[in-house]
């Protein structure tokens, strides 16, 4: 009974918990199957390849443990670096000697 109790709850407030999960669609991120669809309106060779290396790139992150953007993210720090400074270098204040 109380094992009952406890399901029905959980079953109550499953969307909760799980709203900031990442969409699924048969088994990957939804950004994978955008090409897909492109493919059902220009069902072309060149498509259904781009469509594939697509599926396999969205697959070779999520073996790698990446969502698209943490992917994202790691890019750039592989391209710029840690150095992230908070204004351009425009943007910086200099040091003014007004005493003259």
């Amino acid at each position: 009974m109380a094992n009952q109790i406890a399901d029905f709850q959980e079953q109550v407030n499953w969307h909760w918990r799980n709203s900031m999960r990442p969409i699924r669609f048969f088994g990957f991120d939804v950004r994978a199957i955008i090409p897909w669809c492109v493919l059902l309106f220009y069902a072309r060779v060149s498509t259904l390849v781009i469509c594939i290396l697509v599926t396999v790139f969205f697959w070779l992150l999520e073996k790698k443990g990446l969502t698209f953007p943490a992917a994202l993210r790691s890019s750039r720090l592989f391209f710029f670096g840690n150095y992230r400074p908070g204004l351009t270098k425009f943007r910086h204040r200099k040091l003014k000697d007004f005493g003259r």
